[in-house]
């Protein structure tokens, strides 16, 4: 309901009682338990969700916070309840820059009775119907404008109608429509973004309740340039609150941030050094740090220098000298940080690197396993090392380098299988031509004395060589011959051209 209040109906009377923490812009009383240092008569009267008004108790009525009060309005009465009594009052007052009508305070009436908390809660049930109905009719006759919410007066004689509209609208036909409709006393106001969002209320991306519901009543202009002051993401999804406007929060911290942002150098070149130029990357005020990076548009070599050290640079840059190194001769560090905006665009920064190198560990493996179990014979004629407990002095350097161990034993099993396949190799090579002689040896066995003819088959091969190499000396013979004959025929026909070309030069002269 808004009203922060709960209604029992136990007895003969309804009652209705308060309930703290369960309405918007909700205070603490501090000063509660402290005697009253200055009388007054002036009393906190809230209504529904963030509506809240001062009044003054003319028939010195015995109130205190949480009691239900009707209260003068224009017509009738209204029903309210107390939420703030004494010293604290006149603070609030001045907080939210109150000025009564006039300079005279409404007056508060009476505490309430049964009959006016059972008009009231009849009142309160009209309000969604009523608001429901005053959209469709809103919507019917064109106008551009939402209405968010409808507040009776607790006598049912009146109603607060809140809308919100980006332009000037027109509603004195809709007042007319309203008053026909409803037949009660119409009000128009309009409230803002922030405000609607304050009467709904919420939870903000703190996990909090909305400030605007929880304790702020006026609000203050918000600009990007807050954001960027405080070295804040640029991000409208971020910066916008549940209103779409700026979050209010973001003017919390500004004037400290602008305070510190004093004593900051501004920098509208790159600081020159022997190593080359760096780029300003980052601002901390309250910290009174700046980070240079040597790339213009990524974080490299990313080196955070205080404020003094900065401004010593830059007095040494302009009188035309580098400096030999950013961080001089003192004892500032170099601040490396991650390079987020390298690892959000690269595609492989979910990639193990040594998954590779794994895998390929993990077969050496097995393959060793599987020669082990297939190949038992074999591992007994080669001789393996036998594995030894590691004494007290080892054991440290083994539990220091496990890594090497690992390497070391896999490179044992790895040689131990080139030992097997080479054994294997040279057993097959030796195996295989006393195969291919033992047959030729049984034919010559089961042939018998066969020596005349072996000598007459000798005999055919030499006359065969013989006749073949006489054929090879005939034809290189004959080549020779041909080439000499060859060398003699260009002879003479070189010197048969020479004598024509002397007659020749004769004749002509």
């Amino acid at each position: 309901m808004g009203r922060g209040c709960t209604f029992c109906d136990c007895g003969d009377e309804i009652e209705a009682i308060a309930a703290e923490g369960c309405y918007k812009l909700h205070e603490t009383d501090w000063l509660e338990e402290y005697p009253v240092n200055i009388p007054s008569d002036i009393f906190e009267v809230r209504f529904k969700n963030t509506r809240r008004s001062y009044y003054q108790n003319v028939n010195n009525l015995d109130l205190k916070r949480g009691d239900i009060v009707a209260v003068e309005a224009q017509p009738g009465h209204d029903i309210g309840i107390i939420s703030l009594t004494g010293d604290m009052v006149a603070k609030q007052m001045r907080r939210v820059g109150f000025n009564p009508h006039n300079g005279e305070f409404k007056k508060i009436y009476r505490k309430a009775r049964p009959y006016d908390i059972e008009r009231w809660q009849e009142a309160i049930a009209l309000e969604h119907e009523t608001m429901i109905a005053s959209r469709q009719i809103a919507a019917d006759m064109g106008l551009n404008m939402k209405i968010g919410d409808v507040e009776y007066q607790g006598d049912k004689l009146k109603a607060i109608f809140y809308y919100i509209a980006d332009e000037r609208v027109d509603f004195r036909e809709l007042i007319k429509v309203f008053a026909d409709r409803f037949h009660i006393r119409i009000e128009m106001k309009q409230i803002g973004a922030r405000q609607e969002a304050g009467r709904i209320g919420g939870i903000g991306a703190c996990g909090r309740e909305l400030c605007c519901a929880s304790w702020m009543s006026s609000f203050s202009s918000v600009t990007t340039n807050a954001a960027r002051m405080q070295e804040i993401s640029l991000n409208p999804q971020k910066l916008a609150g549940q209103c779409s406007k700026l979050k209010c929060c973001l003017m919390y911290e500004y004037d400290v941030y602008a305070d510190a942002r004093r004593t900051i150098p501004r920098l509208r070149e790159p600081l020159q050094s022997m190593d080359g130029e760096y780029y300003l990357i980052k601002i901390d005020p309250l910290a009174g740090t700046m980070s240079f990076s040597t790339s213009k548009n990524t974080i490299a070599n990313l080196t955070t220098l205080p404020i003094s050290r900065v401004k010593e640079i830059i007095a040494i840059n302009r009188a035309g000298e580098k400096v030999e190194t950013l961080l001089g001769d003192g004892n500032e560090t170099v601040t490396a940080e991650p390079t987020y905006r390298n690892e959000e665009d690269s595609i492989t920064r979910f990639d193990n690197k040594g998954s590779r190198k794994k895998n390929k560990r993990n077969r050496d493996k097995n393959r060793a396993q599987q020669g082990g179990n297939a190949e038992p014979k074999e591992q007994n004629n080669v001789p393996q090392e036998v594995a030894t407990e590691p004494t007290g002095e080892q054991q440290p350097e083994e539990q220091r380098e496990p890594k090497e161990q690992r390497e070391r034993g896999e490179r044992r099993q790895r040689d131990n299988r080139h030992n097997h396949r080479r054994q294997d190799r040279e057993q097959n090579r030796d195996s295989k031509p006393e195969q291919k002689r033992e047959p030729k040896r049984e034919r010559e066995e089961q042939s018998g004395d066969n020596t005349p003819q072996r000598e007459q088959h000798n005999d055919r091969t030499e006359n065969q060589n013989t006749e073949q190499g006489e054929r090879k000396e005939h034809r290189g013979e004959r080549r020779r011959h041909n080439h000499k004959g060859h060398r003699r025929e260009g002879q003479q026909r070189r010197a048969e051209g020479e004598q024509r070309s002397g007659g020749d030069n004769v004749e002509k002269q």
